[in-house]
C-alpha cells in the first residue's frame, strides 16, 4: 500500500528560505540585546520645576522714593534807577561860519615844500651801475674799477692781517674767515660782520676791515646807494 502524500505539503522544499529568515531574526535579536542600555531612575533629572515652591515665594515690595521738586529760583532783584538832578551846565558849541566878506583881508599861504625822504637802498656789488671807487682805482671802465677794488682790498687785508694769531691759538692747517661789510652813501665801511673758527680771528678780521680807507660811494641811476661787499680771508697755518 503506497503512502498518500501531497507534493505541496513538502516542508523541505523551502527549507533554505526559512533558515535564512530565522538566521536574520537571531542576528537582530542578538544585536538589540547587546546595545540595550538601562538607567537608574533616581539619577535622572529631567529638570521639572516645582510650581508650588514658586507660588510660595514672597516677592519684596519696593518703595519708590519720590524726590521733592527743586525750589523755584529767587525772583530777580528790581533794578534801582537812580535819578540824577541835572545841575551841570552844558556848554553849547557855536559853529562859526567860514564865509568871508569884502571887509576881511585874504592872507595868501606860501607854498609848502615837501622834502623827499631818501630810502637806504642796497645794490649788490656785482650788479651796481657805478661801483665804489677804491683810492688808486679811478681810471678805467666799471669792470676795471670793480677788479681793481677787489685786488686792492685783498692786498690790504693780506698786509694788515696778523696770520700768526692762529698759531698762537693752537690752530693748524687751512683757516677760512668770511667777512661781510657795507660801503655806505658816503663811501665809509660800516656793518662789519665776520665768521671764523675762533672768536679772536673774527675780531682780528673786523679790525682790519675797519681800517679800509674811505672810498667814493657806489651809484645806481645817478644816486649814491649802499653797496654790500663780501670778502673771504683764507690762509695756511704751518705746523
Amino acid at each position: 500500500m503506497e503512502p498518500k502524500k501531497n507534493p505541496k505539503a513538502d516542508v523541505s522544499r523551502n527549507g533554505s528560505v526559512y533558515f535564512a529568515v530565522g538566521l536574520a531574526l537571531m542576528l537582530f535579536v542578538t544585536y538589540s540585546t547587546i546595545n540595550y542600555k538601562t538607567y537608574d531612575k533616581e539619577a535622572i533629572d529631567i529638570g521639572m520645576v516645582d510650581m508650588d515652591a514658586l507660588d510660595d515665594e514672597e516677592i519684596p515690595i519696593t518703595e519708590q522714593i519720590q524726590t521733592p521738586p527743586p525750589p523755584p529760583p529767587p525772583p530777580a532783584a528790581p533794578e534801582v534807577i537812580e535819578i540824577v538832578e541835572d545841575e551841570e551846565e552844558i556848554e553849547e558849541t557855536v559853529i562859526e561860519s567860514t564865509e568871508t566878506n569884502e571887509e576881511e583881508e585874504i592872507v595868501e599861504i606860501e607854498e609848502v615844500e615837501v622834502e623827499e625822504v631818501e630810502e637806504d637802498i642796497e645794490v649788490p656789488f656785482a650788479v651796481i651801475e657805478n661801483v665804489p671807487v677804491f683810492p688808486g682805482c679811478e681810471s678805467g671802465n666799471n669792470e676795471a674799477k670793480r677788479a681793481c677794488m677787489s685786488e686792492k682790498i685783498t692786498a690790504f687785508v693780506q698786509k694788515k692781517f696778523n696770520t700768526e694769531l692762529a698759531g698762537d691759538l693752537g690752530l693748524t692747517g687751512r683757516q677760512r674767515i668770511s667777512v661781510v661789510f657795507k660801503i655806505d652813501k658816503t663811501g665809509k665801511v660800516v656793518g662789519v660782520r665776520s665768521r671764523a673758527p675762533h672768536p679772536s680771528l673774527e675780531k682780528e678780521a673786523a679790525r682790519v676791515i675797519n681800517l679800509l680807507p674811505q672810498m667814493k660811494p657806489g651809484k645806481q641811476r645817478g644816486k649814491a646807494v649802499i653797496v654790500p661787499y663780501s670778502l673771504p680771508i683764507v690762509f695756511q697755518v704751518q705746523d
